[in-house]
């Protein structure tokens, strides 16, 4: 199962506060042990919301709105991309995460939506697009 592993944002890193060489060189050991176990494909940290848009929709009408953005313990400063065998692994592999930020935070685990999910309204047709894209990502 695949997951995506959100680091929640914190007044410190929504105000551009960078972490220290002490928890980069941990953050980077962490991140060395879930590629050595096959578990990482993906994870990056992202800028302050004051540095990003939201794009609103509501039929053919999009507003965008620009950051910052007010509710701190609503938005992600980071992100992993996991294939772990099930939620409980990931709740196992969190817990050996150094504390993400200076203070108090918070990790959420998500499960990624996989074609399955979608039932009968995701068609042969739809399956193949999936993969062709799949494919050209990859650089197949």
């Amino acid at each position: 199962m695949r997951v995506m592993v959100l680091v929640k944002a914190t007044k410190d890193s929504e105000a551009g506060i960078m972490p220290s060489s002490e928890l980069l060189e941990a953050m980077g050991k962490y991140n060395e042990e879930l590629v050595n176990a096959g578990i990482m494909l993906a994870g990056e940290g992202l800028k302050p919301s004051a540095q990003g848009k939201r794009v609103a929709f509501d039929g053919p009408s999009r507003t965008v709105t620009d950051g910052p953005f007010a509710e701190t313990r609503e938005l992600v400063a980071g992100f992993w991309l996991w294939e772990v065998r099930d939620m409980a692994e990931a709740v196992e592999w969190v817990k050996r995460c150094p504390n993400p930020m200076p203070g108090p935070s918070e990790i959420e685990i998500r499960p990624v939506v996989e074609a399955a999910d979608f039932g009968d309204a995701f068609t042969p047709e739809l399956a193949e697009q999936e993969d062709r894209l799949r494919d050209r990502m990859a650089g197949r």
